[in-house]
């Protein structure tokens, strides 16, 4: 049967929606454009979140001493590469804060990547308490002849892990953002860790009600994965027992059983993360890539007869 989201899959896949809605894959090019965090300068904090290594997450050519233009060249490159025929490439501006600035200056950066001729849109990576009025209303400006997405990374919805890996915002921070981008009509997407410390199973799944009602245009997902030279792999290396990692086979179930307690126009942009083997300090899932992690999932999903939204009480 098909779903609200058109078609037979078992969950509201964003790649799917933008073909729908663009014609093509809305290919992301990420840029490390010299933004820091205010979780590591000391506006709001220092040491920034315990999980956190960017180096972790970004492609090789993202090197903030690089233009943003060559930057684009590079990456354009290799998703040429990488997928047959990408038509519609988005500045994925990731690396760390990338609001925490003047509003000229994020003019002047964005409008050097909107002014590569292969850019069609932006994805803006930044934190619930790095927006404001003035910096929303020029993204809703912008919005109006480009693709614009705001994503922001909540992590958690508990008060008591956002503290724990010393993250600096709220969760009604990431709420508020979230309602204020979402009411300009803007693209409004949040990114979620799964296995952060100090939180059940349960706790995780709770998550989905809460997100739910919130609203957000996209999610994506990653499972904790314990990054080399962070404050979190010095715990992990101390205390090892203070964390409960998802095996591969749990992930798969777990998030079988999230999704169906989510809201089903939500549309997931991200099953499961990846950190470049030489990063990784846990055990990982070898060298499975996440598109096998999505059949694995769509696959259980199938044998459970279940969708995206089954369970949701909206």
């Amino acid at each position: 049967m098909n779903h609200l989201w058109g078609n037979q899959r078992r969950f509201n896949s964003w790649a799917d929606r933008c073909r729908q809605k663009y014609g093509s894959r809305l290919q992301r090019v990420s840029i490390h454009a010299g933004f820091t965090c205010p979780n590591r300068d000391g506006t709001i904090g220092y040491g920034g979140c315990t999980f956190c290594n960017n180096e972790g997450f970004s492609p090789a050519y993202c090197k903030s001493g690089n233009s943003i233009a060559w930057q684009i060249d590079q990456g354009v490159y290799f998703l040429n590469k990488r997928y047959k025929n990408p038509e519609k490439f988005i500045a994925y501006f990731q690396a760390y804060t990338n609001t925490h600035g003047s509003l000229e200056w994020l003019k002047s950066l964005y409008g050097e990547a909107l002014a590569h001729p292969d850019i069609w849109g932006l994805a803006i990576g930044t934190r619930p308490d790095c927006v404001d009025d003035e910096k929303l209303d020029y993204f809703a400006e912008l919005a109006r002849e480009r693709f614009v997405s705001i994503e922001y990374g909540i992590e958690s919805c508990c008060k008591k892990t956002l503290g724990r890996v010393n993250r600096g915002h709220s969760f009604e921070d990431s709420a508020r953002a979230i309602e204020q981008t979402a009411s300009r009509g803007l693209h409004t997407g949040g990114h979620l860790i799964f296995g952060l410390p100090g939180e059940t199973r349960e706790q995780m799944l709770a998550q989905a009600e809460v997100l739910s009602a919130l609203p957000l245009s996209t999610l994506k997902f990653h499972q904790l994965q314990i990054v080399r030279n962070t404050p979190m792999a010095l715990e992990y290396e101390a205390h090892p027992e203070h964390f409960e990692l998802f095996s591969l086979e749990e992930y798969v179930a777990f998030m079988v059983s999230f999704l169906e307690r989510l809201r089903p126009d939500i549309s997931i942009e991200r099953l499961s993360g990846e950190v470049p083997m030489p990063y990784q300090l846990s055990p990982g899932w070898g060298r499975m890539r996440s598109d096998q992690i999505i059949r694995m999932i769509e696959k259980r999903m199938e044998e459970r007869d279940t969708w995206q939204g089954k369970l949701w009480q909206g």
